[in-house]
């Protein structure tokens, strides 16, 4: 897969004042700078191995998110690389970042994942989950949670679940005023349109922006 410059360009006029999360998963460490080029100014990716390959290939000014699922025994590798973490959905997790966050001095933006549908085969916080994780992360000073991410359940339609997410969003801010809940990371490449029209600032977009 290749940088489509057509379309990447199209995209993140459409997509802003949103910011544009470009899933470099489909592509090498070679595409990095034509996206960057693009306008492209953060890279998700969601497996560590590959982060970490790309991560030292690449010298150029676009900050790193870590989107994918993240085993807790993994955070060391990634937590003085990544500007957030968009995946966080334990406990175990929190606390891993915590340490490790501690450890290197610094404070690491995080998202909460929730599991808005309820669904058996995703990971995530239910609603009555999330109001508990956020009092827990009370005592965490070198997490910083930023808001909420999520992925909406395939084969049904998308708006409904990212309204819902929002008026979550909603609730948590009026609830937790003393956090900086300005975040929700929720719209791929085939839902995204919808996402935005429901307030998402981050749109984690990865297929529409290349090519074979």
């Amino acid at each position: 897969m290749i940088v489509n410059e057509p379309a990447v360009k199209a995209i993140l006029k459409e997509v802003a004042p949103a910011r544009l999360v470009a899933a470099t998963k489909y592509i090498g460490a070679d595409q990095l700078p034509a996206l960057e080029a693009c306008g492209v100014t953060v890279f998700g990716e969601n497996r560590v191995q590959a982060f970490l390959e790309k991560y030292e290939a690449y010298h150029g000014n676009a900050e790193w998110h870590f989107i994918g699922t993240l085993q807790t025994n993994k955070v060391k590798y990634i937590i003085d690389k990544v500007r957030m973490i968009h995946s966080v959905n334990s406990y175990a997790l929190v606390d891993e970042i915590e340490k490790r966050a501690a450890a290197h001095g610094l404070t690491m933006d995080i998202l909460l994942e929730v599991n808005i549908a309820h669904e058996a085969s995703k990971q995530g916080f239910d609603d009555a989950q999330i109001e508990e994780m956020m009092a827990y992360l009370a005592d965490k000073p070198h997490v910083h949670v930023r808001g909420l991410m999520m992925m909406a359940p395939l084969g049904q339609e998308a708006r409904p679940w990212f309204h819902k997410t929002r008026e979550l969003l909603e609730r948590l801010q009026k609830e937790w005023p003393q956090y900086d809940l300005t975040e929700l990371s929720m719209g791929m490449s085939e839902d995204y349109p919808d996402a935005l029209a429901e307030g998402s600032t981050m749109v984690r977009i990865g297929r529409a922006l290349f090519r074979e």
